[in-house]
């Protein structure tokens, strides 16, 4: 039987709403050592923002750290739910060219499965497998 994504996703996971602003964002980041944080508008996922969205989208862009997510994070971002597969998880990520991907019931998140996290449960003696276990960063 396909490994479920509800058994290999990180099921602590930040979320902030689309007004939170990119410093925010960051802070959220620094202080769980997390690479990316679900964006909500009212308590539903629109988006994600990651650590490397701030620095391209808001500092390259000479943006103020009051930007809100909203205005920087990935707006059309696709989803799992904890049932789908580990092989619809690499799929999708090889298809939308994504590295973390919400994991949602119905529309409420519930974790965050990432490239690292497939890369553990595919082949934990690859490298990848080995820099995602010693960063414990999704």
């Amino acid at each position: 039987m396909a490994q479920s994504i509800g058994e290999v996703m990180t099921h602590t996971t930040r979320t902030l709403e689309t007004d939170a602003t990119v410093q925010q964002a960051a802070q959220v980041m620094a202080e769980d050592d997390i690479g990316a944080v679900i964006v909500c508008r009212d308590g539903r996922v629109a988006g994600i923002v990651t650590d490397r969205d701030i620095t391209v989208r808001a500092t390259a862009q000479g943006k103020g750290t009051e930007t809100t997510l909203g205005d920087v994070c990935s707006g059309d971002v696709v989803t799992l739910s904890p049932s789908d597969t580990v092989g619809d998880a690499v799929q999708i990520m090889r298809e939308k060219a994504v590295r973390r991907v919400p994991v949602v019931e119905g529309d409420k998140p519930v974790g965050i499965v990432s490239i690292g996290d497939l890369a553990i449960e595919r082949d934990a003696r690859s490298a990848l497998a080995d820099i995602s276990a010693a960063e414990g960063n999704t």
